[in-house]
């Protein structure tokens, strides 16, 4: 059995329903959340097979994520990344290449809070799915002494991503870009797409505008501070829903300041969902389901409009 087969079946890890700042004294927002992907707000759907509930053309909830990679016919594989040109220090990730004839654009997977989940590989297989090279880094590598393919329990996760600063974050992201885009398979393009934390991590790093940068995707994650939002060059798309108070308040600024500066950022609230309804696809009563069909339509096409595929 290949090692990506093997670390396929493990476990899944609890269900990343909030982001935290890149700041040690964040406040622990996790509280009410279980560990079957849905939040205490956003009740499973009682009587029904998420097998036959979720669509083949969305990434797998957390309840089949597992069962969804084993199943994958498409190529994927663990890499080792330097953090920077020439270093020795590197990060682990997991990258899925497309089925195509043609040289595909790559697209750079933020993790939730919870780290690189099997959920997190699922959602990059799927992209993979749609014409994207994916590459979904663990930027907690450093945080753990180096490099490491397992998949961490939710508490140890939580416990380091706190530690892993903005600057840190941006650095994984840009070295995992910069791979995807040398692979022979690769065009020179690259955009970004987080959950929960990482979906802040996204939009911070549209403020970092690293070379090669074309687009980000944030869903339900913050928005930078207002004074952070001038070096943004690439069009933002944000995907949140309705039932997630803390994370929309965030919205009218980046609403209003990207606006005023005369940048692309479009975004869509979808009715009844709660946070991190990607994942928790069988969650509040099938709004979080019809958000996920929503949103993924939206979240590849923003990538086709502005990177090609």
């Amino acid at each position: 059995m290949t090692l990506a087969r093997s670390i396929a079946t493990f476990g899944l890890a609890t269900l990343a329903a909030c982001q935290l700042k890149h700041t040690a004294s964040a406040a622990d927002d996790h509280a009410g959340h279980d560990k079957d992907g849905t939040s205490a707000s956003a009740p499973v759907m009682a009587g029904h097979d998420m097998s036959t509930m979720q669509d083949a053309g969305l990434p797998a909830g957390a309840t089949d994520a597992a069962a969804r990679l084993a199943a994958s016919p498409r190529h994927g594989e663990w890499a080792k990344i330097a953090w920077e040109p020439g270093s020795k220090d590197s990060l682990m990730a997991w990258v899925v290449y497309p089925e195509n004839k043609k040289r595909a654009p790559v697209v750079v997977v933020i993790h939730e809070i919870f780290g690189l989940s099997t959920w997190v590989r699922g959602v990059a297989d799927q992209l993979a799915a749609d014409g994207f090279i994916a590459v979904a880094p663990d930027l907690l590598s450093q945080k753990r002494g180096g490099p490491t393919s397992d998949e961490l329990t939710s508490d140890s996760a939580v416990k380091l991503i706190r530690a892993v600063s903005t600057d840190e974050m941006n650095r994984g992201v840009a070295a995992s870009a910069r791979y995807g885009m040398a692979l022979p398979a690769a065009i020179k393009k690259y955009g970004v797409v987080g959950y929960c934390w990482g979906g802040s991590a996204s939009f911070n790093h549209a403020v970092f505008n690293a070379p090669g940068l074309g687009a980000a995707v944030v869903y339900y994650g913050t928005t930078p501070k207002a004074e952070a939002l001038p070096t943004v060059q690439v069009p933002v798309l944000g995907l949140y829903g309705e039932n997630d108070a803390r994370v929309n308040a965030t919205i009218p600024l980046a609403d209003s300041a990207m606006k005023a500066l005369g940048r692309t950022y479009e975004k869509e609230i979808f009715a009844g969902a709660g946070h991190g309804f990607l994942r928790a696809q069988d969650g509040a009563n099938g709004a979080n389901l019809a958000a996920a069909k929503g949103a993924w339509p939206r979240t590849i096409g923003w990538f086709r409009k502005y990177l090609g595929a």
